[in-house]
């Protein structure tokens, strides 16, 4: 069954990217004056019964839609069969000395080579244009979460500010706002504008570094100042379970769902509810998780999700300031820890509170895990607070390999790791919907948006090629069909997604210089236009027997990736030590 869900996910998405290809080969020849013999959507026999096919011909070109819905073809005339220069298509009698491709000068025979790598890197921009068409999830510009003692929180920056302008540049959404922020340098000054309470002000940061994960196994260096659109949720951490909060009978890991019977939802309202209460006493209405159980705690360490329970208390808790109350925000407040696994090992369990890394606060989970990912291995002095004490406790992060998207082994990663998950404590920031209808704005947003995710994948194919990733990270047809049925599992944007970041991987890879792609026939033309003369045939031959013997090699070693699993866990059954 689900190969045959893998097949009908699949086969759509291959046939529009083919499609799309030679559509570009086809239009542009014809514009120049290339006579196409045959254009056909599919494979095999046209679809129909007799003579009533979905069969046609106009102005010397048969149109076809085959049965086989693998993609399509285009034939122009006196082009050879795959394979052999020797044997071609029959050369109609009309047929006219300038509508042979091999006979239009140099210039047109690259803009028909070009025409169907470039149709494929346009295929996202088309899509794109129809996304923010219908409107697109964007967050917010908001400040979720400032982190203490960063850059951001000196400036004076606070949760709930909303970012109007970057160094001038208006700000749209928070991924506008983020993306000079990644790009500044160390040291460098950013100007930010801001409204807080319908007042406009403007501040200078001045950018720290973050060591991160890039994507690819390796690290990079960003430009930081500690803002998150993530707000905190109101889960509190008591550092000292003798403060006043303790005393009241709160613990590490509650969450509270009202003040004085009016819900909250985040940590500055249940500030503001607190500060706010009318008597001495406020109501805390709290949610406390209950301990898991030794079989929970198995199930966690395999990897399984687990729901823990909880139950609702209402607490008495004095008024004022959450910090002159001993209450903390429940920032990295573990929630389970692996056994047998660094931090098992280096002391930590449930309801210890992180602070610090290396004697640096870590004001968030994300700069947390970031300082983890990113240790190589080192040493790392960690410092939390238990039971009202401070403590220090060393470790180092393991390197584990992580399953990729959709649990596709060829693309897993090797990730350093603690062994540690954190109580939920984070509520999503706001988002809204994005909606672009006028073609002078979303044409140009589209091309970003499709840069942006082309310069992404070169990176990564610059990565494969300079050995910074191996090439048991690339997929085949296999992975192909995997990532298509589990993307439309999820729904049809995902889908179109994998569409997009497909078609462009297909435009890149049909432009490299290799004999056989349309990168290498276009070598041989530019080369053909500078000698002023074509190229023997024993030279042709030479470089196309070249060109598919790497091609061969490349999809060898797609397919040996993509069938390494399932010849492993063959290999697993016969010995018997499959579980």
């Amino acid at each position: 069954m689900a190969f045959i869900d893998s097949l009908v996910a699949v086969i759509p998405m291959l046939g529009v990217l083919i499609v799309v290809h030679e559509l570009g080969h086809f239009l542009v020849a014809k514009a120049v004056g290339v006579r196409v013999l045959k254009f056909s959507i599919g494979f095999g026999a046209p679809i129909g019964v007799g003579k009533l096919r979905l069969r046609w011909e106009r102005n010397g070109t048969e149109y076809v839609i085959g049965w086989i819905p693998l993609g399509g073809f285009v034939r122009m005339l006196g082009e050879p069969y795959p394979g052999d220069d020797t044997l071609g298509p029959p050369i109609p009698e009309d047929a006219r000395g300038d509508e042979f491709l091999e006979r239009k000068p140099v210039w047109q025979r690259l803009c028909v080579v070009f025409a169907g790598p470039a149709m494929n890197l346009l295929l996202p921009v088309v899509c794109l244009i129809g996304i923010l068409w219908h409107g697109i999830d964007r967050l917010d510009a908001v400040v979720g979460m400032v982190d203490a003692g960063s850059p951001a929180a000196i400036a004076g920056i606070a949760p709930g500010d909303r970012i109007l302008a970057v160094d001038g540049e208006p700000v749209r959404h928070y991924g506008e706002a983020l993306t000079p922020i990644r790009e500044r340098k160390p040291g460098e000054t950013l100007a930010l504008e801001l409204e807080r309470d319908g007042d406009r002000f403007s501040v200078d940061v001045v950018v720290a570094s973050q060591e991160v994960r890039d994507g690819f196994g390796g690290n990079e260096e960003i430009g930081w100042i500690g803002l998150s659109h993530d707000r905190r949720d109101a889960r509190v951490a008591l550092p000292d379970p003798a403060s006043a909060a303790g005393r009241a009978g709160l613990r590490s890991g509650d969450r509270v769902l009202a003040v004085d019977g009016v819900e909250v939802e985040g940590w500055e309202a249940l500030e503001a509810a607190n500060r706010a209460a009318s008597g001495r006493l406020a109501s805390w209405t709290i949610e406390r998780p209950r301990p898991l159980d030794d079989a929970a705690v198995a199930r966690l360490a395999s990897g399984e999700r687990v729901e823990a329970g909880a139950d609702e208390l209402t607490l008495e808790v004095p008024r004022g300031g959450l910090a002159d109350l001993g209450v903390a925000p429940a920032t990295i407040l573990v929630g389970s820890v692996v056994e047998g696994k660094p931090a098992a090992r280096a002391g930590l369990r449930r309801d210890d509170l992180i602070l610090a890394v290396d004697g640096e606060p870590v004001g968030s989970f994300r700069s947390f895990v970031a300082r983890i990912q990113t240790s190589r291995g080192r040493e790392l002095a960690l410092t939390y607070a238990r039971e009202g004490e401070l403590r220090t406790t060393r470790l180092r992060a393991e390197e584990e390999l992580v399953e990729g998207p959709y649990d596709i082994e060829a693309m897993a990663q090797k990730i350093y790791r603690i062994g540690l998950a954190p109580q939920p404590s984070l509520l999503a920031g706001p988002v809204f919907e994005h909606q672009v209808r006028n073609p002078l704005e979303s044409i140009p947003e589209a091309f970003a948006m499709t840069w942006s995710m082309t310069a992404r994948y070169l990176e990564g194919l610059s990565r494969v090629f300079d050995g910074g990733v191996g090439a048991d990270q690339i997929s085949g047809p296999i992975g192909i069909a995997r990532i298509a049925r589990h993307s439309l599992d999820r729904g049809f944007e995902e889908y179109l997604f994998w569409i997009m970041l497909i078609s462009i991987n297909l435009g890149i890879l049909n432009l490299l210089p290799i004999p056989i792609l349309d990168g290498g026939q276009a070598l041989i033309y530019s080369i053909e236009g500078i000698m002023r003369s074509p190229l023997s045939m024993r030279a042709r031959e030479m470089a196309n027997s070249f060109g598919f013997a790497v091609l061969v090699l490349l999809m060898g070693r797609a397919f040996w990736n993509d069938l390494t699993p399932f010849w492993s866990r063959f290999v697993d059954w016969l010995s018997g030590s499959a579980p």
